[in-house]
């Protein structure tokens, strides 16, 4: 497509970068952007800059945070002897958006996947492992996409706190197979979550 501004063109270039957007719909945004006043331009591009600039990620859980402890961990009131392992930050989101969980969370930050060479200690993986051992919590919750990556990942988990005796549970295949948790409606994974089962039942399917 041809466009009537070199400006104009890096602008949807850039904007199509971003996951999900063709270059249709950076088109349509680029063009909004512009009939804006120049100070909500601005503002959105100083909230982006703050945002790649500052953020942090908490030092305990791996949270997206503000400070190196994140709300929730910092939160005296959440049951901090039951830790529910995420693979990254909109899982968080969205078992939070449930309202039924109160205990804590471990994002990973991805999941295993040999096909993309993704080990082990490519994600927080043996962090989550040092800080069971340490923190000794009554239960540990898998709430991982039920793909093949997920499952390896939640085995390989298993696998690694077994010693512990600690309980692991994963969630209820409420989530059917292959779905992504951030996309399970909130009814079915707050379902999912009040029913999960132990993790060494799950490996029975």
């Amino acid at each position: 497509m041809e466009y009537p501004s070199e400006l104009l063109s890096r602008a949807v270039e850039e904007i199509a970068k971003l996951p999900g957007i063709g270059k249709r719909t950076a088109l349509k945004l680029a063009l909004h952007l512009l009939k804006q006043p120049p100070e909500y331009t601005r503002e959105l591009t100083e909230a982006l800059s703050a945002f790649r600039r500052e953020v942090r990620y908490c030092s305990r859980c791996h949270n997206i945070s503000d400070t190196d402890t994140c709300e929730i961990c910092a939160d005296p009131a959440r049951d901090h002897s039951l830790i529910c392992v995420v693979e990254d930050v909109r899982d968080v989101l969205a078992i939070e958006n449930t309202g039924q969980y109160r205990g804590v969370y471990h994002v990973l930050g991805g999941l295993i996947s040999p096909m993309e060479g993704v080990g082990p200690e490519d994600i927080f993986l043996p962090q989550l492992v040092e800080r069971v051992r340490k923190e000794r919590p009554r239960e540990i919750i898998l709430a991982l996409s039920p793909t093949v990556e997920g499952d390896t990942t939640g085995l390989y988990i298993y696998k690694k706190v077994k010693d512990t005796g600690i309980p692991v549970s994963t969630l209820a295949r409420g989530v059917a197979f292959g779905e992504e948790i951030e996309f399970a409606d909130e009814m079915t994974l707050a379902r999912s979550l009040a029913n999960r089962i132990p993790f060494e039942n799950s490996l029975k399917f």
